[in-house]
């Protein structure tokens, strides 16, 4: 299966080119590609005419999208409909990426899909909005939100972790917002599940929404607690965490304080779950620290 994946640096775009040798991967990026011109994401969907498109790339600076709303809803809003309709007219269906910042993070059940949207700050709102219009765009499609996502590419929160605990004895981290973390590499592993499905079965269970996140929750102190242990076992970097709440470190973007999402639905439609959150942190510390 020939599969076009817009973004070549991001964790997800990353993992995928790890996990999908069993397919042509083409990654789509700047200086050709750009979420925020139509024109070049038509031509270079026309041009590689791709059995799927995974739209993985995204504007995620959540701070800075406060500042910058136009250009996170051009990308984040906009552009998955220009995907959508640039994707139905070679015939292939999108897989596209969002996130648990379309809810409030009120309560402390965890997100199921049916239940309502309520962002609370622009990066959220754009994301819901893309949602939206790739929905509208007339191609068939696989919406799956995820959370809390880290890697052994990029920057995320384990290796900023590893990286403070280098130089402090000691951090404090906040201990009452929760969610699942979420290894890029078992993304990539949930979105290639799909790519196989729809192969085997075209359309099974096309235009839904999905969520996909680390099987377990944990809040922000106790992700970093966990970090630690796993790297202090291999004689990596790891320092104490005092967990401090989140009016103790504010950000210009409110964070949701309940991130959870309930992957159940991913699990029965396409057969695939996430490893426990554990798990996936272990290997990743592993690879991280040595």
């Amino acid at each position: 299966m020939k599969i076009l994946v817009t973004g070549r640096e991001g964790q997800v775009a990353r993992s995928l080119a790890e996990r999908g040798s069993a397919h042509e991967l083409v990654f789509a990026a700047r200086p050709d590609f750009d979420l925020a011109d139509a024109g070049s994401i038509a031509r270079t969907i026309e041009n590689a005419r791709p059995d799927l498109v995974i739209s993985a790339a995204a504007y995620t600076a959540v701070d800075q999208a406060e500042d910058e709303p136009e250009l996170a809803m051009a990308i984040n809003g906009e552009a998955p409909g220009h995907i959508g309709r640039a994707a139905a007219s070679v015939g292939a269906p999108v897989v596209h990426l969002s996130t648990d910042y379309v809810f409030d993070g009120s309560g402390e059940h965890a997100w199921r899909e049916e239940d309502p949207t309520g962002p609370i700050g622009v990066y959220g709102r754009t994301k819901l909005a893309g949602e939206q219009a790739l929905a509208a765009s007339g191609a068939a499609h696989a919406i799956v939100r995820t959370a809390w996502v880290y890697s052994p590419f990029g920057n995320n929160f384990v290796k900023t972790m590893l990286r403070l605990a280098e130089s402090r004895d000691a951090l404090n981290v906040v201990k009452d917002q929760y969610g699942n973390p979420t290894s890029a590499l078992d993304i990539a592993d949930a979105l290639l599940a799909v790519a196989g499905r729809w192969q085997d079965a075209p359309g099974h269970g096309t235009n839904a929404v999905y969520h996909f996140a680390g099987t377990g929750s944990t809040n922000w102190a106790d992700f970093a607690r966990a970090i630690f242990d796993s790297s202090r076992k291999r004689g990596g970097p790891s320092c104490e965490v005092t967990g401090i709440p989140s009016s103790d470190y504010p950000t210009k973007a409110q964070r949701p304080a309940n991130s959870r999402l309930d992957s159940a639905k991913f699990a029965d439609t396409f057969g695939h779950a996430a490893p426990r959150w554990q798990e996936s942190l272990d290997a990743t510390v592993a690879r991280l620290v040595g």
